[in-house]
């Protein structure tokens, strides 16, 4: 937390370093142009009179635009410096201020794209343990916020997409709703699952979005579970479901949940020969979910990092033990998922938007081979 605070204070400064540097560029240049220097000073204002209109219409996504343009705008004033030192080249400040604007909307139109445009990431594992079958196919979606980037009726349309995959189960690793979804995109959105039709099912562990911070919805966590339940979501919450007789599925509470049960709890009962899967919001309790020895561990809540730098810094500060993508701890593989949506933040500059497609392959489900005059024959 300490570490955090020191990060916001910094900003702070450059914010204010920022405000007063941009304050000193406008009033150079409406002076050229208005010799009354009251009517100068105040219409230099007029940058911070905009920002100000963008807080008022999405609070948000404007300081996240206020914090790369400030962030931006000193590392090209940092590049300039460097090319100055070797060309003796004079910039003004207009033109490093200009290419800082030009660099951020560039960015800010990458970000926004990457939050808007949905992926679909395959991930191949293998196994030695019998899992019945030759493939186990399993999708993953994770952080639809319905309502911030994608309503429920964009929502349906995925999982339209998602169902011709063919999976054996969909598996929901959390905040599916955010704290202003509406009751009318969280029906929609709930509906839109019975567009999958699995050969197992789908299961759903809560985020910490889910359940609400704020208490500004019109409907309650009950409504929800109604909700899913309603199109056949089976909803795990420290607890077991088996699968098939080689496939079981465990889900963990969030883990801002109080006493929520150990991972290692959790699988004290189960056979161990079975391919254990589990489903954990926050990819943040590795080491007790490898020594759970289970074989699969699913999470999303990071967004896959969001916005640079908070990837490395939520793993350097030890928020997070991963935050995107697929990792292996001794016999236990993590997957990461980015999120199929994002939180209030419309912007994704260090990650895509994606559900995960994660197909489980048996190393020796009765198959013999024959070396036959050099042949491979598999039987």
């Amino acid at each position: 937390m300490g570490a955090y605070l020191i990060l916001l204070i910094v900003v702070f400064i450059l914010l204010i370093v920022f405000a007063v540097d941009l304050y000193k560029i406008s009033y150079k240049t409406i002076k050229k142009f208005i010799e009354k220097k009251k009517w100068a000073i105040l219409l230099s204002f007029l940058p911070f009179i905009l920002f100000g209109i963008g807080i008022y219409i999405d609070a948000v996504n404007a300081i996240v635009v206020d914090v790369y343009l400030v962030g931006i705008v000193y590392i090209t004033k940092f590049i300039f410096w460097i090319i100055k030192k070797f060309t003796k080249k004079e910039f003004s400040e207009y033109k490093i201020l200009g290419t800082g604007v030009l660099l951020t909307a560039i960015v800010m139109i990458f970000g926004y794209y990457s939050a808007y445009h949905v992926l679909e990431t395959n991930y191949e594992i293998s196994t030695s343990k019998n899992i019945g079958e030759n493939n186990f196919r399993i999708v993953q979606v994770s952080d639809s916020h319905i309502g911030t980037t994608m309503d429920g009726k964009k929502f349906g349309e995925y999982m339209k997409k998602i169902n011709e995959l063919n999976p054996d189960i969909l598996v929901i690793t959390g905040d599916f709703v955010d704290d202003n979804t509406s009751y009318e995109d969280m029906i929609e959105a709930a509906n839109g699952l019975s567009n999958v039709k699995t050969k197992q099912g789908i299961y759903f562990v809560f985020g910490n979005h889910d359940k609400g911070y704020y208490n500004n919805r019109n409907y309650t966590e009950i409504d929800i579970r109604n909700a899913l339940t309603n199109n056949d979501v089976k909803i795990l919450e420290d607890n077991c479901a088996d699968i098939t007789s080689n496939i079981a599925l465990i889900g963990r509470q969030d883990a801002g949940v109080e006493n929520r049960a150990s991972a290692q709890d959790l699988t004290k009962n189960l056979d161990k020969n079975r391919y254990l899967i589990m489903l954990d919001h926050q990819p943040n309790d590795y080491e007790n979910e490898k020594a759970s020895e289970v074989d699969l561990v699913l999470s999303g809540h990071t967004h896959g990092g969001q916005l640079i730098p908070l990837g490395p810094l939520s793993i350097l500060l030890g928020a997070n033990d991963k935050t995107y993508g697929m990792e292996k701890r001794d016999n236990t593989t993590f997957i990461v998922n980015s999120g199929i949506s994002d939180w209030a933040m419309k912007f994704k500059t260090g990650a895509i938007s994606e559900y995960v497609v994660i197909d489980i392959k048996s190393r020796n489900v009765n198959v013999f081979r024959l070396f036959i005059l050099g042949k491979v024959i598999i039987i």
